[in-house]
């Protein structure tokens, strides 16, 4: 959400923003709203002081006993009165049409972001390569996992569509590694608080974070009010809502493992093999509530903590900075980690991390009052991914697949398998 003070203090600002974020200027519009908005505040408020008036002048008549004029004061007064409800429903209008044109803008983009009209607009930030030889091409997941007989993409599909997948044995178990994991890693060296969220969440939680209105499409509704969670990070922000934290209180820093639903809307024709683009899918999530003047700094340190998890995996990767047309709606700046997946040959995104500034902050209500008596403002907001569990799972998979299709573990997970180091090819 946007302020609309800061729009009409430099429209032109906001005009070249949205401009760079390829949309037409808005601020003509939005001042214009505020002002029937402010015209209709006024109206009601001159309407309540001329009945506060005539309620004075009536006492004043009938104390002089001039009942005519007390008689034609009470007949004005009943008028106003019943013009009220129309004045504050034009009032509660008014600034409907206001809050929910500034709802559907998306967020400013940063100064530093690349211009670009989608991802072919975006830079490389920095890469990482593996300490193994890179295996320049090999089998996709889906090959691997399907010839061992422990990803059954048959049986997802009886039981509840396409993009869905029944994992088992011994493929079940990596996943759960990899999950816990990067839970164990977030939370004993990077200091996030671990957190259970519920995965069902009211509308007005997906409004805060800015997945509603505008995305209603990529979400799964479940029952009147009630929406299955597309990330972790809807909960986890919306801990903060409607609340003022005291400056000391900040950074917080919350991760979650938990499934995820989408709706995957516009996604058709694409990824439709395997794990990549799925309905449901577990995924580590990271988020930060920072003072404003953090926030800039707290996205570097998001970013190298998501990046730790794939190089403690060992798998090559790259940084990249999206650019103005491919960044998030809520986001004023994002890096994607895309690994490379031997099977498609290319590298593919495995998380992203986001800096959203006071956009979501002002959509929950989340403020923080400054130390030293500077009063209260918007917290600062960042959410990443810890990694996408499912996509790791592809990773380590097509990057530690063996000729004879078996599967190596990685030294990192291998306490979490029982000690197991390789997960054995169909031959086996």
């Amino acid at each position: 959400m946007h302020d609309i003070r800061a729009i009409r203090e430099n429209p032109e600002a906001f005009d070249r923003d949205l401009e760079r974020r390829g949309l037409a200027p808005l601020s003509a519009e939005l001042i214009a709203l505020d002002d029937a908005r402010k015209a209709a505040v006024s109206a009601a408020q001159a309407a309540q002081e001329r009945r506060n008036a005539l309620s004075k002048e009536i006492g004043a008549a009938k104390k002089a006993k001039d009942e005519a004029r007390a008689t034609e004061l009470m007949a004005e007064v009943a008028r106003l009165k019943e013009e009220a409800p129309g004045l504050e429903a034009a009032q509660g209008e008014a600034a409907k049409a206001l809050d929910e044109r500034l709802a559907a803008i998306p967020n400013r983009p940063k100064d530093d972001v690349p211009p670009g009209a989608d991802e072919h607009g975006n830079v490389e930030y920095r890469r990482f390569e593996s300490s193994r030889e890179r295996l320049e091409q090999g089998r996709q997941h889906f090959e691997l996992g399907e010839a061992t007989g422990l990803m059954d993409f048959e049986a997802a599909a009886k039981l509840s569509g396409s993009r869905f997948v029944v994992l088992k044995g011994q493929l079940a178990r990596l996943e759960r590694a990899l999950g816990q994991f990067m839970l164990d890693l977030h939370t004993n060296e990077h200091g996030y608080t671990e957190v259970v969220p519920p995965v069902l969440v009211r509308e007005e939680a997906m409004f805060g974070t800015a997945q509603l209105p505008k995305f209603r499409d990529d979400q799964f509704a479940a029952g009147e009010n009630f929406w299955l969670i597309p990330t972790a990070e809807v909960p986890l922000t919306n801990l903060v809502r409607e609340s003022i934290l005291a400056e000391d209180e900040l950074p917080l820093r919350f991760t979650a493992l938990t499934p995820c639903f989408r709706a995957e809307a516009g996604a058709a024709g694409r990824d439709t093999r395997g794990m990549l683009r799925q309905h449901q899918f577990n995924k580590v999530e990271l988020v930060s509530i920072t003072a404003p003047e953090k926030s800039a700094e707290e996205h570097e340190r998001m970013l190298a903590c998501a990046e730790a998890v794939l190089k403690k995996l060992d798998l090559t990767y790259r940084v990249m900075t999206l650019c103005t047309g491919d960044m998030g709606f809520a986001s004023q700046k994002t890096y994607d980690i895309e690994v490379w997946v031997p099977g498609q040959q290319t590298y593919r995104e495995i998380s992203s991390c986001s800096v959203c500034g006071e956009f979501q902050a002002r959509r929950m209500n989340a403020r923080y009052r400054a130390k030293e008596g500077r009063g209260v403002g918007f917290v600062h907001t960042l959410n990443g991914s810890g990694v996408a569990v499912g996509r790791a799972l592809i990773a380590v998979m097509e990057n530690y697949q063996n000729p004879d299709g078996s599967i190596t573990i990685p030294s990192a997970l291998q306490p979490y398998m029982g000690g197991l180091n390789r997960i054995e090819g169909p031959n086996h």
